[in-house]
């Protein structure tokens, strides 16, 4: 970005509850129905239908507030949001909109080891659209309303983020707080958790804000760091260029790595906000509140200070293995199950075992090595019954099979010689067969060191102890 702007961004992120049936009916939320066979007469808001609050979508609302230290509101209203779109048949939504029941919170980011306060200004629950489809239908859009109904808690952010880097950095911590409270399965390909950003530029040390434009429905963390890269480039090409930034909502075409217009921005007096005449408003008690703090989970910076000082871990290890909370539990398991090997358990689950998850598109929820079978592994590369190297064999046909690493070992015949002995008698050999390099390592040059340790590995079928190698082969050397 040039130097001379400064980038002013907030981000609107729209979180559907995962509550089992809709916010305003007992319409079920199951993803992957057939299209407009979960939608019933409330969703649809047919005459004589009146809407009834799910109380666990209030539940997870206030679960939020209470994690993000908000102010829960004791007193909140639920409105109707005039406008009209294919895939919202009423012709209005249900939302919040003076009164909502989340207030001002914050949450805590951390960008180039730098720690950011960024402020939520309101978290509101409302009804979500049914969806438009577009690919199948050959210059046509086909309405699916199987969404429509579904609860969701729009999280609003203060304009505190200044590149694209802060804004994706505080939506994954957004995206991992929901997941670790456990009211929104995260799941971005299927729409669970997506994004409308805000996105304005000033000249640098200027006060007030400039024109913004809102780009609709980002739902990948990619995708809104080149959207709103591409965005704070155009706004600074149209006033260098002499134009003036236009207020509007405009949607990122991922193919093209740009932004276009959709339509102008509507302001609050545009919707034509009134209080829904059908609900009542909603009173959250003191008692309410305590209840559900008292079943708050440890939350994600709490459970990284504790793996940095109970397990000795470094920052980044920490941060990964915190990152969601069935992967905290998972690690937390095998520790206990490996006779406390913290430092190796996290080794292997931030390398091999995520690069493995990873590669096969698996959550850790569905690794195929459980965590018996993995500390099992572990067990056997700290009593040294195996290398490291041979470890790794171990674990993939661990991830192949349902059986034990100490039946691969048997099996395999893959034990380490811890035998100094039989060490010894084959360092010798190697020593005698290879004159050159043991001269070029008595002459000071290290990396010969390495080929003899090769060629002795090589006689073990890997199965020495490499320290005890090493160990022995420069006492010989040296004497």
């Amino acid at each position: 970005m040039n130097s001379e702007w400064e980038a002013v961004i907030g981000l609107e992120i729209h979180t559907q509850l995962s509550t089992k049936s809709k916010i305003f009916s007992g319409a079920s939320t199951a993803y992957g129905a057939e299209p407009n066979t979960q939608a019933c007469a409330v969703d649809l808001g047919l005459p004589g239908v009146l809407p009834v609050l799910n109380k666990d979508a209030v539940r997870k609302a206030v679960t939020f507030g209470l994690a993000i230290d908000a102010q829960i509101a004791p007193h909140s209203v639920f409105a109707r949001k005039n406008y009209f779109y294919p895939d919202l048949p009423k012709g209005y939504q249900i939302s919040q909109f003076e009164l909502p029941i989340v207030g001002n919170g914050h949450l805590d980011i951390e960008v180039d080891g730098v720690t950011k306060r960024i402020g939520i200004t309101r978290a509101h629950l409302e009804e979500d659209a049914g969806k438009s489809l577009h690919e199948d239908f050959h210059g046509l859009t086909g309405i699916d309303l199987n969404r429509a109904g579904t609860p969701l808690l729009e999280i609003v952010s203060e304009p505190d983020m200044r590149s694209a880097k802060e804004a994706v950095a505080y939506m994954r911590k957004l995206h991992e707080l929901v997941r670790y409270l456990e009211i929104c399965d995260g799941n971005m390909q299927e729409g669970s958790f997506r994004c409308d950003a805000n996105v304005s530029v000033r000249p640098k040390g200027q006060a007030e804000f400039g024109t913004r434009a809102e780009i609709k429905n980002i739902n990948s963390f990619k995708f809104v760091e080149k959207a709103i890269n591409h965005e704070i480039e155009r706004q600074i090409d149209v006033i260098e260029g002499g134009g003036k930034v236009v207020q509007e909502t405009r949607l990122y075409d991922a193919n093209k790595d740009e932004t276009r217009s959709m339509r102008s921005k509507e302001e609050a007096n545009d919707y034509r906000y009134f209080p829904d005449p059908d609900l009542l408003p909603v009173e959250i008690e003191e008692s309410l509140k305590d209840e559900i703090r008292a079943t708050l989970p440890e939350l994600p910076e709490a459970k990284k200070l504790r793996f940095l000082e109970q397990y000795s871990l470094d920052v980044e290890s920490a941060a990964t293995l915190t990152s969601s909370r069935e992967l905290a539990d998972f690690y937390e398991q095998v520790v206990e199950l490996s006779g406390g090997e913290a430092k190796l358990v996290g080794n292997w689950l931030t390398g091999d075992v995520l690069g493995a998850l990873n590669k096969a598109g698996l959550e850790i929820s569905n690794c195929p090595v459980s965590a018996e079978r993995l500390a099992g592994l572990l067990k056997r590369i700290a009593d040294n019954t195996i290398s490291g190297k041979t470890a790794k064999q171990v674990f993939d046909k661990l991830w192949n099979s349902d059986v034990s690493a100490d039946e691969i070992i048997e099996k395999e015949g893959l034990k380490q010689i811890t035998d100094t002995g039989a060490i010894e008698a084959i360092v010798d050999k190697v020593i005698a067969a290879n004159p050159v390099p043991v001269e070029q390592y008595r002459a000071g040059k290290d990396k010969a060191l390495m080929a003899l340790v090769g060629q002795i590995m090589k006689q073990t079928q890997g199965k020495a102890n490499p320290g005890e190698v090493n160990k022995m082969l420069i006492a010989k050397l040296k004497g």
